[in-house]
């Protein structure tokens, strides 16, 4: 049985920030626990403001 997590930069780790830095740190981490990341992606999000990017990384673990 697999369990998934989704990562975002609107994620606690990020403070509304993206930052690959803290995104690198954030992965490793998780890794410590057993997650791989599975995919990578950009999302395109309709906001107030017109639209915006947001990356998302989608991970797996073994339950």
């Amino acid at each position: 049985m697999k369990e998934y997590k989704v990562l975002s930069q609107k994620d606690r780790w990020f403070s509304g920030k993206f930052d690959p830095a803290a995104l690198e740190r954030v992965i490793n981490e998780l890794a410590q626990q057993g997650w791989i990341v599975k995919a990578a992606f950009s999302a395109h999000l309709p906001s107030f403001s017109g639209s915006r990017e947001e990356a998302i990384i989608l991970l797996e673990r073994d339950l």
